[in-house]
C-alpha cells in the first residue's frame, strides 16, 4: 500500500481506537463486547474482504434476533433486529472504505441488473416520502422497509465486486450448502415437537413461509446441478442435498411452498439437457398423483393440503364456485381485492411502503404500497433477473456452472409462484440468499478459472450481455 493511503489508514484506525476507547468506558459491558466485536469484523473485513463475504452466507439463516426496546414499529409487529443486519451494515461500510482507499476496485460494477434495481429502490423511495407527506405512512417502518430493500441489493454488489475467479466463487457457493444444511438439520429436529418447521433463531413464533421459501430455492439450486452435472460425485453430492432439504420442506406445512414446487421442477425439466428423460417423468408423476401422494405423503402435510378447501363458521370465507376457502386462503384472496381497490384511489405511487394495512401477499402489497411504477419497476427487475439467468445458462460450458444458473432461473419462478401468498421478495432470509446467488450467477460467464490473491483484488469483471 501506498505511504499516503498507509498513513490515511493508520490515522483513521487511531481515531477509531480513540472514539470506541472513551465510549466503551461508559456503557454496559454487554455493549462493550458487541461493540469490540463489531470493530474487530470491521477491521477484518478491511483487511480481507472475502471474509465479508463468508460471514454474510453464515449469518443469512444461522443469526439470532432480538428485540429493541419492546415496542411495535409497524403491522403490528415487535421491532426486531437479527444479528445479520448488523453485521450486513459493518460489512458494507468496511467494504466501502476500503473501495475508497482503492480506486482500482470501483464501487458498483456494470451488470444488466443495474437500472431495474435503481428504478425499483427509487419508486420505493418516492412513494414511501409521498406517504410520509399525506400521512398515510406514519411511523419510521416505511423507512425502515425501504432501507432493507436496499439492504438486498448491497449483498448482490458486494457479490459482484468482490469475487474474482471460479475457485472463490465455488468456495462461496459450497458455504452457501453448508449454512443450508446446517438448517436443514436443525429444521428436522423439531419434526418430533409434531408443530411446524422453522428457521433457527426466528423467536418463539416461527415463521415456517419463510424457511419454505428458502428451500424451494436452494433446492432448485441443488436440482439443478445434480441435472447437468456429469461428475458422479457432484450428481451424489446433490441429491443427497435434496434429501436432505426436502424432508424440513415437507414440514414446514408451507402451503406457498407447496404451490412453488411444481413450476420449480417444471422449468428444471424444460431446461435441462435431459429434458425428455425428465419431462417423461414429469408428466408420468401428474398422472400417478392422485393415487401415489395420499399413501406417500406424511399425514400433517396431507391434512395441511386439505385444510386449505375447508371453511370455518364465523369466519371470512371467499368461494369461487363451490370450492369454499380456510380463513388463512380466504384472507390472502380478500387482500387482493382490497389492494386493487386502495389502489384505484392512489393509481401512481401508491400509499408508500407499510402506508396500507398488512397483508401476506407480495404482488398485492407492491401494487398497494408503490403504485404502478413501483410494481412495473418490480415486474421488470423480476424479468431482468430471469433472462440474465437464461443468459448465463447458456453461456455456461461447465455442467456445474450450468446446473447452478438452471436451478436459479428455476428458484426464481417459484419464489414468483410462492410470492402469490407471502411477502417473498423482502423478507430477510430468503432475499439474502437469493441477491448472493444473482450475483455469482452473472459473474460466471466472465470469471477466469483463477487471478491474483483475493485479499488485493483488482478491478472487477464487467458483464457486458445485455437484457
Amino acid at each position: 500500500m501506498p505511504l499516503p493511503r498507509l498513513i490515511i489508514v493508520g490515522a483513521l484506525m487511531l481515531a477509531v481506537t480513540f472514539i470506541a476507547s472513551q465510549g466503551l468506558a461508559t456503557t454496559r459491558f454487554e455493549y462493550t463486547l458487541a461493540a469490540v466485536f463489531l470493530l474487530a469484523v470491521f477491521i477484518f473485513v478491511f483487511i480481507r474482504t472475502e471474509a465479508g463475504l463468508y460471514l454474510v452466507l453464515f449469518s443469512m439463516l444461522l443469526s439470532p434476533e432480538f428485540a429493541v426496546g419492546g415496542g411495535v414499529l409497524a403491522e403490528r409487529r415487535q421491532i426486531v433486529l437479527r444479528l445479520e443486519d448488523v453485521l450486513l451494515v459493518v460489512i458494507a461500510f468496511s467494504w466501502l472504505a476500503k473501495t475508497a482507499l482503492n480506486k482500482e476496485m470501483g464501487l458498483v460494477v456494470k451488470t444488466p441488473l443495474n437500472r431495474f434495481i435503481l428504478f425499483y429502490v427509487v419508486a420505493s423511495v418516492m412513494a414511501t416520502l409521498l406517504g410520509y407527506l399525506t400521512g398515510t405512512v406514519k411511523t419510521a417502518a416505511g423507512f425502515f422497509y425501504v432501507l432493507k430493500y436496499v439492504e438486498y441489493f448491497i449483498v448482490y454488489y458486494m457479490t459482484v465486486n468482490n469475487v474474482r475467479d471460479r475457485t472463490q466463487a465455488r468456495r462461496l457457493v459450497l458455504t452457501a450448502f453448508v449454512t443450508a444444511a446446517i438448517v436443514s438439520v436443525v429444521a428436522m429436529a423439531q419434526i418430533p415437537s409434531g408443530g411446524r418447521v422453522s428457521a433457527p433463531f426466528e423467536g418463539e413464533v416461527g415463521e415456517p413461509n419463510t424457511l419454505g421459501g428458502y428451500l424451494i430455492f436452494m433446492c432448485a439450486l441443488a436440482g439443478g446441478i445434480a441435472l447437468e452435472s456429469t461428475r458422479f460425485q457432484a450428481r451424489l453430492w446433490a441429491t443427497t442435498m435434496l434429501g436432505l432439504m426436502g424432508v424440513p420442506l415437507l414440514f414446514t406445512l408451507s402451503r406457498a411452498s407447496y404451490l412453488a414446487v411444481l413450476p420449480t421442477i417444471v422449468v428444471l425439466a424444460v431446461l435441462s439437457s435431459r429434458r425428455r428423460l425428465m419431462v417423461s417423468c414429469l408428466v408420468l408423476a401428474v398422472l400417478s398423483a392422485p393415487l401415489v401422494l395420499p399413501a406417500v405423503l406424511p399425514k400433517p402435510v396431507l391434512k395441511r393440503v386439505l385444510y386449505t378447501f375447508e371453511p370455518e363458521r364465523g369466519q371470512a370465507t371467499v368461494r369461487l364456485g363451490k370450492v369454499a376457502f380456510d380463513p388463512s386462503t380466504s384472507e390472502r384472496l380478500i387482500a387482493f381485492e382490497q389492494a386493487f381497490e386502495g389502489w384505484l384511489h392512489r393509481p401512481i405511487l401508491g400509499f408508500g411502503v407499510t402506508g396500507f394495512r398488512f397483508m401476506d401477499a407480495q404482488y398485492a402489497r407492491t401494487l398497494v404500497e408503490t403504485g404502478i411504477l413501483g410494481f412495473a419497476a418490480f415486474l421488470a427487475l423480476l424479468w431482468a433477473v430471469l433472462k440474465s439467468g437464461l443468459a448465463s445458462f447458456k453461456s455456461l460450458g461447465n455442467p456445474e456452472e450450468r446446473g447452478l444458473a438452471l436451478g436459479f432461473v428455476a428458484g426464481t419462478v417459484g419464489l414468483c409462484v410462492h410470492a402469490i401468498g407471502s411477502n417473498t421478495f423482502i423478507i430477510v432470509r430468503i432475499m439474502e440468499p437469493f441477491w448472493f446467488f444473482a450475483g455469482v450467477v452473472m459473474l460466471l460467464p466472465v470469471l477466469p478459472a483463477s487471478t491474483v490473491p483475493v485479499s488485493e483484488p483488482g478491478p472487477a469483471p464487467v458483464l457486458r450481455y445485455s437484457v
